[in-house]
């Protein structure tokens, strides 16, 4: 595999990568989620503004 290449993405590693992790956007910490609901706050500032871990892009060509 070269420096650059991604593995190959599996739904099984998608859902224990991406689902329930919140991202804090004052300090970029991550917080798990309980199934299907958000956390109120973060854990390590008590911010409120918390927005889901985004999944890479695929790179074609």
């Amino acid at each position: 595999m070269k420096k650059g290449e991604l593995m190959a993405r599996f739904k099984e590693a998608d859902a224990r990568i991406f689902a329930n992790i919140w991202i804090c956007m004052r300090c970029n910490s991550k917080n798990k989620g309980t199934t299907g609901k958000k956390p109120t706050k973060c854990r390590k500032c008590n911010s409120k503004g918390l927005r889901l871990k985004k999944k890479a892009l695929k790179k074609t060509g």
